[in-house]
Protein backbone atom coordinates (compact mmCIF):
# COMPACT_ATOMS: atom_id res chain seq x y z
CA UNK A 1 0.00 0.00 0.00
CA UNK A 2 1.32 3.41 -0.88
CA UNK A 3 2.36 5.56 2.04
CA UNK A 4 0.26 8.57 3.06
CA UNK A 5 3.19 10.83 2.16
CA UNK A 6 3.50 9.34 -1.32
CA UNK A 7 -0.24 9.72 -1.91
CA UNK A 8 -0.09 13.34 -0.75
CA UNK A 9 2.89 14.06 -2.98
CA UNK A 10 1.16 12.50 -5.97
CA UNK A 11 -1.87 14.74 -5.45
CA UNK A 12 0.34 17.83 -5.22
CA UNK A 13 2.19 17.21 -8.47
CA UNK A 14 -0.25 15.26 -10.66
CA UNK A 15 -1.67 18.29 -12.44
CA UNK A 16 0.83 20.91 -11.30
CA UNK A 17 0.78 23.94 -13.56
CA UNK A 18 1.76 27.56 -13.02
CA UNK A 19 -1.42 28.46 -14.90
CA UNK A 20 -3.69 26.91 -12.26
CA UNK A 21 -2.18 27.31 -8.80
CA UNK A 22 -4.32 26.70 -5.72
CA UNK A 23 -4.52 29.61 -3.30
CA UNK A 24 -2.65 27.65 -0.61
CA UNK A 25 0.40 27.54 -2.90
CA UNK A 26 1.00 31.27 -2.44
CA UNK A 27 1.18 30.89 1.33
CA UNK A 28 3.49 27.88 1.22
CA UNK A 29 4.79 26.51 -2.09
CA UNK A 30 7.46 24.35 -0.47
CA UNK A 31 5.47 21.11 0.00
CA UNK A 32 4.77 21.18 -3.74
CA UNK A 33 8.42 21.91 -4.51
CA UNK A 34 9.54 19.03 -2.26
CA UNK A 35 7.16 16.62 -3.96
CA UNK A 36 8.32 17.65 -7.43
CA UNK A 37 11.96 17.42 -6.40
CA UNK A 38 11.50 13.92 -4.97
CA UNK A 39 9.28 12.42 -7.67
CA UNK A 40 9.32 14.57 -10.82
CA UNK A 41 12.27 17.00 -10.81
CA UNK A 42 11.92 17.65 -14.56
CA UNK A 43 8.18 18.14 -14.56
CA UNK A 44 6.40 18.48 -17.89
CA UNK A 45 3.59 21.00 -17.50
CA UNK A 46 0.34 20.83 -19.52
CA UNK A 47 1.57 23.48 -21.96
CA UNK A 48 4.63 21.37 -22.82
CA UNK A 49 7.15 23.47 -20.90
CA UNK A 50 9.45 22.07 -18.21
CA UNK A 51 9.51 23.00 -14.52
CA UNK A 52 12.89 22.21 -12.93
CA UNK A 53 13.51 22.00 -9.18
CA UNK A 54 17.01 20.51 -8.65
CA UNK A 55 19.90 22.78 -7.71
CA UNK A 56 22.29 20.95 -10.04
CA UNK A 57 19.99 21.32 -13.06
CA UNK A 58 19.49 25.05 -12.48
CA UNK A 59 23.19 25.65 -12.02
CA UNK A 60 24.02 23.78 -15.23
CA UNK A 61 21.49 25.79 -17.25
CA UNK A 62 22.55 29.13 -15.77
CA UNK A 63 26.12 28.48 -16.86
CA UNK A 64 25.32 27.34 -20.41
CA UNK A 65 24.31 30.33 -22.51
CA UNK A 66 24.97 28.43 -25.73
CA UNK A 67 22.23 25.82 -25.27
CA UNK A 68 19.85 27.85 -23.09
CA UNK A 69 18.63 31.32 -24.01
CA UNK A 70 17.28 34.17 -21.88
CA UNK A 71 15.57 35.82 -24.87
CA UNK A 72 11.82 36.02 -24.25
CA UNK A 73 10.43 37.26 -27.56
CA UNK A 74 8.86 33.90 -28.44
CA UNK A 75 7.36 33.47 -24.96
CA UNK A 76 6.15 37.04 -24.46
CA UNK A 77 4.65 37.64 -27.92
CA UNK A 78 1.45 35.68 -27.19
CA UNK A 79 1.39 36.83 -23.57
CA UNK A 80 1.54 40.60 -24.15
CA UNK A 81 1.10 41.03 -27.88
CA UNK A 82 3.89 42.15 -30.21
CA UNK A 83 4.00 45.94 -30.24
CA UNK A 84 2.63 46.31 -26.70
CA UNK A 85 4.61 48.39 -24.22
CA UNK A 86 5.07 45.42 -21.88
CA UNK A 87 6.44 43.34 -24.76
CA UNK A 88 8.83 46.12 -25.76
CA UNK A 89 10.02 46.59 -22.19
CA UNK A 90 10.51 42.98 -21.17
CA UNK A 91 12.21 41.98 -24.43
CA UNK A 92 14.63 44.91 -24.34
CA UNK A 93 15.73 44.88 -20.68
CA UNK A 94 18.96 43.28 -19.56
CA UNK A 95 17.60 40.21 -17.78
CA UNK A 96 15.63 38.86 -20.75
CA UNK A 97 18.35 39.09 -23.36
CA UNK A 98 21.39 37.24 -24.61
CA UNK A 99 24.70 38.69 -25.82
CA UNK A 100 25.51 41.09 -27.36
CA UNK A 101 22.82 43.34 -25.80
CA UNK A 102 23.17 41.67 -22.42
CA UNK A 103 26.95 42.07 -22.46
CA UNK A 104 26.85 45.75 -23.44
CA UNK A 105 24.27 46.80 -20.86
CA UNK A 106 25.67 44.66 -18.07
CA UNK A 107 29.12 46.19 -18.58
CA UNK A 108 27.69 49.67 -18.10
CA UNK A 109 25.61 48.85 -15.04
CA UNK A 110 28.26 46.72 -13.35
CA UNK A 111 30.80 49.51 -13.67
CA UNK A 112 28.60 51.81 -11.62
CA UNK A 113 28.00 49.04 -9.05
CA UNK A 114 31.64 48.21 -8.33
CA UNK A 115 32.54 47.28 -4.73
CA UNK A 116 34.19 50.67 -4.26
CA UNK A 117 31.18 52.57 -5.59
CA UNK A 118 28.82 50.56 -3.38
CA UNK A 119 30.98 51.11 -0.29
CA UNK A 120 30.83 54.85 -0.90
CA UNK A 121 27.03 54.76 -0.76
CA UNK A 122 26.96 53.07 2.67
CA UNK A 123 26.93 56.26 4.81
CA UNK A 124 23.87 57.57 2.95
CA UNK A 125 22.14 54.22 3.38
CA UNK A 126 22.89 54.16 7.11
CA UNK A 127 21.48 57.68 7.46
CA UNK A 128 18.33 56.68 5.55
CA UNK A 129 17.77 53.55 7.65
CA UNK A 130 18.30 55.45 10.90
CA UNK A 131 15.83 58.12 9.81
CA UNK A 132 13.21 55.46 9.08
CA UNK A 133 13.90 53.80 12.44
CA UNK A 134 13.48 57.15 14.20
CA UNK A 135 10.13 57.69 12.51
CA UNK A 136 8.91 54.24 13.55
CA UNK A 137 10.20 54.68 17.10
CA UNK A 138 8.19 57.87 17.46
CA UNK A 139 5.01 55.89 16.70
CA UNK A 140 5.88 52.73 18.63
CA UNK A 141 4.48 50.53 15.87
CA UNK A 142 4.99 50.07 12.15
CA UNK A 143 4.11 48.20 9.01
CA UNK A 144 7.53 46.83 8.13
CA UNK A 145 6.75 46.74 4.41
CA UNK A 146 5.20 50.16 3.91
CA UNK A 147 7.23 52.05 6.51
CA UNK A 148 10.60 50.34 6.12
CA UNK A 149 11.35 47.56 3.61
CA UNK A 150 9.87 49.22 0.53
CA UNK A 151 11.21 52.68 1.34
CA UNK A 152 14.86 51.64 1.32
CA UNK A 153 15.41 50.33 -2.24
CA UNK A 154 13.33 53.15 -3.75
CA UNK A 155 15.72 55.69 -2.21
CA UNK A 156 18.83 53.68 -3.13
CA UNK A 157 17.79 53.20 -6.78
CA UNK A 158 16.56 56.80 -6.93
CA UNK A 159 20.03 57.90 -5.87
CA UNK A 160 21.73 55.64 -8.44
CA UNK A 161 19.63 57.07 -11.25
CA UNK A 162 19.73 60.60 -9.86
CA UNK A 163 15.93 60.89 -9.57
CA UNK A 164 15.08 64.07 -7.62
CA UNK A 165 13.61 63.26 -4.19
CA UNK A 166 10.34 65.06 -4.87
CA UNK A 167 9.80 62.98 -8.03
CA UNK A 168 10.16 59.49 -6.48
CA UNK A 169 6.54 59.07 -5.40
CA UNK A 170 5.31 57.04 -8.41
CA UNK A 171 8.36 54.73 -8.64
CA UNK A 172 7.12 51.95 -6.37
CA UNK A 173 3.69 51.78 -7.99
CA UNK A 174 5.19 51.64 -11.47
CA UNK A 175 7.55 48.86 -10.45
CA UNK A 176 4.85 46.73 -8.80
CA UNK A 177 2.57 47.08 -11.82
CA UNK A 178 5.26 46.15 -14.35
CA UNK A 179 6.58 43.20 -12.36
CA UNK A 180 3.06 42.02 -11.61
CA UNK A 181 2.61 41.44 -15.32
CA UNK A 182 5.44 38.85 -15.20
CA UNK A 183 3.35 36.44 -13.12
CA UNK A 184 2.50 33.15 -14.87
CA UNK A 185 -1.16 34.12 -15.22
CA UNK A 186 -2.07 37.55 -16.58
CA UNK A 187 -5.50 39.10 -16.16
CA UNK A 188 -6.71 41.94 -18.37
CA UNK A 189 -6.64 44.26 -15.35
CA UNK A 190 -3.03 43.41 -14.44
CA UNK A 191 -1.96 43.78 -18.07
CA UNK A 192 -3.65 47.18 -18.31
CA UNK A 193 -1.93 48.38 -15.13
CA UNK A 194 1.41 47.20 -16.47
CA UNK A 195 0.91 48.94 -19.83
CA UNK A 196 -0.04 52.19 -18.10
CA UNK A 197 2.96 51.97 -15.78
CA UNK A 198 5.41 51.46 -18.66
CA UNK A 199 3.88 54.39 -20.57
CA UNK A 200 4.04 56.75 -17.59
CA UNK A 201 7.54 55.63 -16.64
CA UNK A 202 8.81 56.15 -20.20
CA UNK A 203 7.32 59.65 -20.31
CA UNK A 204 9.07 60.49 -17.06
CA UNK A 205 12.39 58.99 -18.15
CA UNK A 206 12.45 60.92 -21.40
CA UNK A 207 12.38 64.13 -19.39
CA UNK A 208 14.94 62.83 -16.88
CA UNK A 209 17.32 61.71 -19.66
CA UNK A 210 17.01 65.05 -21.45
CA UNK A 211 17.94 66.87 -18.23
CA UNK A 212 20.88 64.53 -17.62
CA UNK A 213 22.17 64.95 -21.15
CA UNK A 214 22.21 68.70 -20.54
CA UNK A 215 23.73 68.36 -17.06
CA UNK A 216 25.66 65.06 -16.74
CA UNK A 217 26.40 63.61 -13.32
CA UNK A 218 29.47 61.72 -12.11
CA UNK A 219 29.57 58.54 -14.21
CA UNK A 220 31.42 56.74 -11.39
CA UNK A 221 28.23 56.78 -9.31
CA UNK A 222 25.39 57.98 -11.55
CA UNK A 223 24.15 54.95 -13.48
CA UNK A 224 22.01 57.06 -15.80
CA UNK A 225 24.94 59.28 -16.81
CA UNK A 226 26.99 56.14 -17.41
CA UNK A 227 24.30 54.59 -19.62
CA UNK A 228 23.92 57.81 -21.60
CA UNK A 229 27.67 58.09 -22.13
CA UNK A 230 27.75 54.48 -23.36
CA UNK A 231 31.24 53.74 -22.12
CA UNK A 232 31.36 50.17 -23.34
CA UNK A 233 34.60 48.44 -24.23
CA UNK A 234 33.88 49.09 -27.91
CA UNK A 235 32.55 52.59 -27.41
CA UNK A 236 29.08 51.62 -28.68
CA UNK A 237 26.22 53.60 -27.15
CA UNK A 238 22.81 52.26 -26.29
CA UNK A 239 19.91 53.14 -28.54
CA UNK A 240 17.19 55.35 -27.05
CA UNK A 241 14.80 52.44 -26.42
CA UNK A 242 17.57 50.32 -24.89
CA UNK A 243 18.50 53.19 -22.59
CA UNK A 244 14.97 53.90 -21.38
CA UNK A 245 13.90 50.29 -20.96
CA UNK A 246 17.01 49.40 -18.98
CA UNK A 247 16.45 52.35 -16.65
CA UNK A 248 13.05 50.80 -15.91
CA UNK A 249 14.77 47.43 -15.43
CA UNK A 250 17.23 48.87 -12.90
CA UNK A 251 14.38 50.13 -10.73
CA UNK A 252 12.43 46.89 -11.04
CA UNK A 253 15.43 44.64 -10.40
CA UNK A 254 16.48 46.56 -7.31
CA UNK A 255 13.09 47.39 -5.85
CA UNK A 256 10.79 44.43 -5.20
CA UNK A 257 13.50 41.82 -4.65
CA UNK A 258 15.23 43.94 -1.99
CA UNK A 259 11.90 44.88 -0.40
CA UNK A 260 11.15 41.16 -0.20
CA UNK A 261 14.59 40.33 1.22
CA UNK A 262 14.11 42.78 4.11
CA UNK A 263 10.45 41.93 4.71
CA UNK A 264 10.94 38.17 4.44
CA UNK A 265 13.97 38.32 6.71
CA UNK A 266 12.23 40.22 9.50
CA UNK A 267 9.20 37.90 9.27
CA UNK A 268 11.51 34.87 9.52
CA UNK A 269 12.95 36.25 12.75
CA UNK A 270 9.42 36.40 14.14
CA UNK A 271 8.69 32.87 12.92
CA UNK A 272 11.94 31.43 14.33
CA UNK A 273 12.49 33.09 17.72
CA UNK A 274 15.51 30.93 18.56
CA UNK A 275 17.28 32.26 15.46
CA UNK A 276 16.20 35.78 16.35
CA UNK A 277 17.82 35.34 19.76
CA UNK A 278 21.01 34.04 18.15
CA UNK A 279 21.24 37.20 16.06
CA UNK A 280 20.61 39.36 19.12
CA UNK A 281 23.36 37.52 21.00
CA UNK A 282 25.76 37.47 18.03
CA UNK A 283 25.15 40.50 15.80
CA UNK A 284 28.30 39.62 13.83
CA UNK A 285 26.22 36.83 12.26
CA UNK A 286 24.35 39.37 10.16
CA UNK A 287 26.21 38.52 6.93
CA UNK A 288 25.48 34.76 6.96
CA UNK A 289 22.00 35.63 8.23
CA UNK A 290 21.29 37.60 5.04
CA UNK A 291 22.53 34.69 2.92
CA UNK A 292 20.24 32.30 4.79
CA UNK A 293 17.24 34.60 4.33
CA UNK A 294 18.02 34.69 0.60
CA UNK A 295 18.14 30.89 0.51
CA UNK A 296 15.19 30.09 2.77
CA UNK A 297 12.68 32.57 1.29
CA UNK A 298 14.12 33.57 -2.08
CA UNK A 299 12.78 36.97 -3.13
CA UNK A 300 12.63 35.79 -6.74
CA UNK A 301 11.28 32.23 -6.86
CA UNK A 302 11.20 31.58 -10.61
CA UNK A 303 13.50 32.11 -13.56
CA UNK A 304 13.09 31.19 -17.21
CA UNK A 305 15.11 29.93 -20.14
CA UNK A 306 14.37 28.35 -23.50
CA UNK A 307 16.29 25.74 -25.44
CA UNK A 308 18.35 27.65 -28.00
CA UNK A 309 19.14 24.41 -29.86
CA UNK A 310 17.87 20.86 -29.82
CA UNK A 311 19.39 19.50 -26.62
CA UNK A 312 18.69 17.56 -23.42
CA UNK A 313 18.69 18.08 -19.67
CA UNK A 314 18.66 15.31 -17.11
CA UNK A 315 18.21 12.75 -19.86
CA UNK A 316 15.08 14.42 -21.28
CA UNK A 317 15.24 15.47 -24.94
CA UNK A 318 14.31 19.11 -25.56
CA UNK A 319 13.32 20.37 -28.99
CA UNK A 320 14.63 23.81 -29.88
CA UNK A 321 12.38 26.46 -28.38
CA UNK A 322 11.24 24.41 -25.37
CA UNK A 323 10.33 26.77 -22.53
CA UNK A 324 11.91 26.04 -19.15
CA UNK A 325 10.97 27.40 -15.72
CA UNK A 326 13.83 27.36 -13.22
CA UNK A 327 12.41 27.06 -9.70
CA UNK A 328 14.91 28.96 -7.57
CA UNK A 329 12.75 28.54 -4.46
CA UNK A 330 12.92 24.76 -4.80
CA UNK A 331 16.62 24.60 -5.72
CA UNK A 332 17.48 26.62 -2.61
CA UNK A 333 15.88 23.90 -0.49
CA UNK A 334 17.34 20.94 -2.37
CA UNK A 335 18.48 18.31 0.17
CA UNK A 336 21.17 17.21 -2.27
CA UNK A 337 22.78 20.65 -1.81
CA UNK A 338 21.72 21.78 1.68
CA UNK A 339 21.64 19.81 4.93
CA UNK A 340 18.28 20.15 6.71
CA UNK A 341 17.04 22.48 3.95
CA UNK A 342 13.75 23.36 5.66
CA UNK A 343 15.55 24.47 8.83
CA UNK A 344 16.52 28.15 9.14
CA UNK A 345 20.16 28.33 10.24
CA UNK A 346 21.62 31.84 10.29
CA UNK A 347 25.17 30.47 10.57
CA UNK A 348 24.80 28.04 7.65
CA UNK A 349 28.08 27.46 5.80
CA UNK A 350 28.62 26.78 3.00
CA UNK A 351 25.51 28.35 1.49
CA UNK A 352 25.62 28.11 -2.30
CA UNK A 353 22.11 29.41 -2.89
CA UNK A 354 20.89 30.59 -6.28
CA UNK A 355 18.90 33.62 -5.13
CA UNK A 356 21.03 35.80 -7.41
CA UNK A 357 21.11 33.19 -10.22
CA UNK A 358 24.54 32.16 -11.53
CA UNK A 359 26.76 32.33 -14.58
CA UNK A 360 26.58 35.19 -17.09
CA UNK A 361 23.24 36.39 -15.71
CA UNK A 362 24.24 36.49 -12.06
CA UNK A 363 22.60 39.59 -10.57
CA UNK A 364 24.73 42.68 -11.24
CA UNK A 365 23.41 44.32 -8.08
CA UNK A 366 23.95 41.40 -5.70
CA UNK A 367 26.46 43.24 -3.50
CA UNK A 368 24.19 46.27 -3.30
CA UNK A 369 21.25 44.08 -2.27
CA UNK A 370 23.37 42.34 0.36
CA UNK A 371 24.46 45.67 1.78
CA UNK A 372 20.89 46.97 1.91
CA UNK A 373 19.73 43.82 3.70
CA UNK A 374 22.66 43.80 6.11
CA UNK A 375 22.28 47.44 7.13
CA UNK A 376 18.48 47.46 7.23
CA UNK A 377 18.02 44.27 9.25
CA UNK A 378 21.17 44.67 11.35
CA UNK A 379 20.32 48.19 12.48
CA UNK A 380 16.64 47.34 12.96
CA UNK A 381 17.54 44.47 15.29
CA UNK A 382 20.03 46.58 17.24
CA UNK A 383 17.31 49.19 17.76
CA UNK A 384 14.23 46.99 18.25
CA UNK A 385 15.30 43.51 19.46
CA UNK A 386 11.90 42.97 21.12
CA UNK A 387 9.74 43.69 18.08
CA UNK A 388 6.67 41.48 17.83
CA UNK A 389 3.79 40.82 15.45
CA UNK A 390 0.86 43.21 15.87
CA UNK A 391 -1.52 41.41 13.51
CA UNK A 392 -1.51 38.92 10.66
CA UNK A 393 1.07 39.39 7.94
CA UNK A 394 -0.37 39.63 4.42
CA UNK A 395 1.56 37.78 1.75
CA UNK A 396 1.43 38.92 -1.87
CA UNK A 397 -0.42 36.42 -4.05
CA UNK A 398 2.49 36.01 -6.42
CA UNK A 399 4.33 32.91 -7.56
CA UNK A 400 7.41 34.61 -9.06
CA UNK A 401 8.17 37.27 -6.45
CA UNK A 402 7.74 36.06 -2.86
CA UNK A 403 7.12 38.70 -0.24
CA UNK A 404 4.58 40.51 1.89
CA UNK A 405 2.29 43.44 1.25
CA UNK A 406 1.86 44.13 4.97
CA UNK A 407 3.78 43.15 8.12
CA UNK A 408 2.42 45.00 11.17
CA UNK A 409 4.57 44.98 14.31
CA UNK A 410 5.00 46.63 17.67
CA UNK A 411 8.54 47.73 18.36
CA UNK A 412 8.91 46.87 22.04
Amino acid sequence: MASTTAIGDAELIRDFSLQALPDAFYDNPYPTYRALQAHDPLHRMPDGSLFLTRHSDLEAIYKDTTRFSSDKKMEFAPKYGVGSLLFEHHTTSLVFNDPPLHTRVRHLIAGALSPRAIAETEPRLVALVDRLLDDMAARGHADLIEDFASAIPIEVIGNLLGVPHDERGPLRGWSLAILGALEPTLSAEVQSRGETAVAEFLDYLRRLVANRRARPGNAEHDVLTRLIAGETAGGERLGESELLQNCIFILNAGHETTTNLIGNGLELLLRFPEQKQRLIDEPALIRPTIEEFLRFESSNQLGNRSAAVETEIGGIALPKGTLITLCIGAANRDPAQFAAPDQLDISRSPNRHLAFASGAHVCAGLNLARMEGRIAIGRFMARFPNFAAAGPAKRARRARFRGFTSLPVTLG
